[in-house]
């Protein structure tokens, strides 16, 4: 079914889940393994989703847009928030697509462009920076893209750099 390479896990789900193994593992060569029980890789698991979710909540809270929503709302939001990472002049949205999901940005910046005049070059309408989030009103509106954003460096999350779907 699979061949694991150096650096790759096994085992996991049945950890997660309480389940029986769903598969066999035969060593073709010899190999060093490290192995954790349950017990620690629970309480691994279980600080880093804690960790996870109070950078998410810390974050969001500070988003103008999800200033005012419930603690339940928030915690549904957090659940649907996605990494994406962009290199440096990368588009984020084009003008004139349609409009399916929208971003917040945790880390590094961005810009807009948006076509004021036909022929002539797009013209900068908008700086990004942390907290910042756009692509929100093709949602609601569900009209295309009003302008494109471009990353202005190379964004790499750190645990969050959201990219909300339509449907969360």
């Amino acid at each position: 079914m699979k061949e694991y390479q150096p650096g790759e896990a096994f085992g996991e789900l049945a950890l997660l889940y309480n389940a029986p193994r769903a598969a066999t593992i035969t060593a073709k060569v010899d190999c060093v393994l490290w192995s954790l029980d349950r017990p620690t890789f629970t309480n691994i698991v279980k600080d880093s989703a804690i960790k996870k979710r109070n950078a998410y909540e810390e974050f969001l809270k500070s988003v103008k847009i999800f200033s005012t929503v419930e603690p339940y709302e928030l915690m549904k939001v957090m659940d649907a928030v996605k990494p994406v990472e962009f290199k440096a002049g990368a588009e984020m949205i084009k003008e004139g697509d349609e409009g399916n999901v929208f971003f917040l940005l945790e880390i590094g910046e961005a810009y807009a462009l948006k076509q004021l005049e036909p022929g002539k070059p797009p013209k900068k309408v908008m700086d990004y920076t942390k907290g910042s989030y756009f692509g929100e009103l093709a949602l609601i509106r569900n009209t295309p893209r009003a302008a494109s954003v471009f990353a202005k460096v190379t964004i790499i999350p750190n645990y969050m750099h959201y990219r909300l779907t339509a449907s969360a």
